[in-house]
């Protein structure tokens, strides 16, 4: 998988997740065999661009390349500058959104809602592509409803435009993130352009990626909330569609390790009032599957220090461990 001058270690990507895709969990899946992933989206909005969000969502530090960062907006003036001003920062590539279904992104007529004018989103494409050397990708659904997928146009403009890469969440704006992924449209998108096409949406498990793979014809795929507490899909899905065989399952202490090891990435990364406030999320993705996880999760919010909720985790997965071997 290839994205402008940039040769990926696989065809395996990391969704672009607001709240989710900070640095330090970037940096966890692309350890943990992801090829690349793509930051939580930053604003256009000149007026926010000296915000401590803001400001942290530019920090990359350490974090291996392509370094690829997503902007939204609905100006093609702005979305030219916040492009120059991210490659200023540091990126490496630049994606447009225009596939966020939420509400305060869609009344904005950014996201999603773009789709609804194709003309103004040639124009958004073309301002990005030409204000920046580093390629641009585009992140689109299949069009505004079921009634108007709209995909395939808006897929040829975006290669009009000179877009690099075209990931495609396989539902529609309407449908939010509720029923089925229907991956039809991602075949025919891939089937009309040239540029490499990304397929997303409902990709769980290794043998959804080789099928999505083969009924779409896509590049790549790209993996969202499959990957929120557990960041070694990736992993999983690389050794599957390299051996035809499944990866051995992760042990309670391999995970237990890997979560200390985020959520202490993540205390250092906010500092320890709000890092232990973010943690708890990815804390209880970790341990939704686990036996005992809701109490375990209670005890967890209930805690505000660094080191009893690195106790906790460690008390928590140390004894599934010693569940697991008395099952055994």
């Amino acid at each position: 998988m290839r994205i402008g001058p940039y040769q990926l270690d696989n065809n395996l990507l990391v969704a672009p997740m607001a709240g989710v895709t900070d640095r330090p969990f970037r940096q966890l899946c692309r350890r943990l065999g992801a090829g690349m992933a793509v930051s939580e989206m930053i604003s256009s909005d000149a007026s926010l661009r000296g915000t401590r969000k803001t400001v942290r969502r530019l920090d990359f530090a350490g974090e291996p390349g392509p370094v690829s960062v997503q902007i939204v907006g609905a100006d093609p003036r702005t979305m030219a500058e916040a492009a120059r001003i991210n490659v200023g920062h540091g990126a490496q590539i630049i994606d447009i959104n225009m596939g966020c279904p939420a509400k305060k992104v869609c009344r904005v007529a950014a996201g999603s809602a773009l789709l609804v004018d194709p003309p103004l989103v040639g124009r958004i494409l073309d301002a990005v592509v030409r204000a920046v050397e580093a390629p641009v990708t585009l992140k689109i659904r299949t069009g505004w409803d079921p009634d108007n997928r709209n995909g395939l146009e808006i897929a040829r403009i975006a290669e009009a435009s000179g877009i690099r890469a075209l990931a495609v969440h396989g539902r529609t704006r309407a449908c939010g993130f509720s029923g089925s992924a229907e991956y039809h449209t991602i075949r025919a998108i891939k089937q009309a352009v040239v540029i490499p096409v990304i397929a997303n949406g409902d990709i769980e498990s290794p043998e959804k990626a080789k099928k999505v793979l083969e009924l779409t014809g896509a590049d790549a795929i790209m993996i969202g909330r499959a990957a929120q507490g557990r960041p070694w899909i990736f992993r999983e899905i690389d050794h599957y569609l390299m051996t035809g065989e499944k990866h051995s399952a992760p042990q309670p202490a391999w995970i237990r390790d890997i979560l200390l090891e985020h959520v202490g990435n993540l205390y250092t990364f906010y500092g320890e009032f709000q890092g232990v406030r973010i943690a708890r999320k990815h804390i209880a993705w970790y341990s939704r599957t686990q036996p005992g996880g809701a109490l375990f999760r209670q005890r967890i919010n209930t805690t505000d220090s660094t080191e009893k909720q690195q106790a906790l985790i460690v008390e928590f997965f140390d004894q599934l461990a010693i569940n697991k071997e008395r099952a055994a």
